[in-house]
């Protein structure tokens, strides 16, 4: 028998708090709203763009591209930002672009959802659409993402489905295709990311 405490479904696992919270404050002063043109933001803080490849925060693995080989089936999802790959511009200064990413097996996720899929690896926003919580919960059991403000649960396999909580909607899912190794943006987000206003 352990002496550490069991960690409840759903709760936040300490490596994916620890990269959430190591880049609070470089997010800290990002905006919430994408009200402005694309020409008016900086590149740094604008949404994801097609052809965006899909990276680790600069604060992990040096804001390298993610690859196949890291990700694990069923794994607790690696927290991603689109990088430009022309100019080198990881958009991680708005904290509308974290981006979840997790693989299964093809035939475990819904039509609509492997649509959006790359060889079962998924995209998911990393924002709660209840109140603009950074999502940091996985329930390894149910497969589904948890966040720790206000517990409303999420089902990633099926179009980002809200399973439980007060969240109103869906978690937006991001297109995105598979280039080599890499994964890239095929599109923009299903739905606005963030809560509803």
């Amino acid at each position: 028998m352990s002496d550490s405490p069991a960690r409840a479904a759903g709760a936040p696992t300490c490596a994916l708090r620890r990269r959430l919270l190591q880049g609070g404050a470089a997010l800290a002063l990002a905006p919430l709203a994408r009200h402005a043109g694309a020409a008016d933001v900086p590149a740094d803080k604008q949404a994801p763009q097609v052809g965006d490849l899909l990276a680790f925060p600069s604060w992990e693995n040096d804001g390298r591209p993610l690859t196949a080989g890291d990700l694990e089936l069923h794994a607790e999802p690696l927290l991603a930002y689109p990088l430009d790959a022309a100019s080198g511009t990881l958009r991680e200064r708005s904290r509308l672009n974290q981006i979840l990413v997790l693989r299964f097996a093809e035939d475990e996720l819904a039509a609509d959802t492997r649509a959006l899929a790359a060889d079962g690896v998924l995209a998911t926003s990393g924002i709660c659409t209840h109140t603009a919580c950074g999502i940091t919960g996985w329930d390894d059991a149910a497969l589904h993402l948890v966040c720790p403000c206000h517990q409303s649960t999420f089902d990633p396999r099926h179009h980002g489905t809200r399973v439980s909580g007060p969240a109103p909607r869906s978690l937006p899912l991001l297109p995105i295709r598979r280039e080599g190794e890499h994964f890239v943006v095929a599109g923009d987000f299903t739905s606005a990311v963030g809560a509803n206003t």
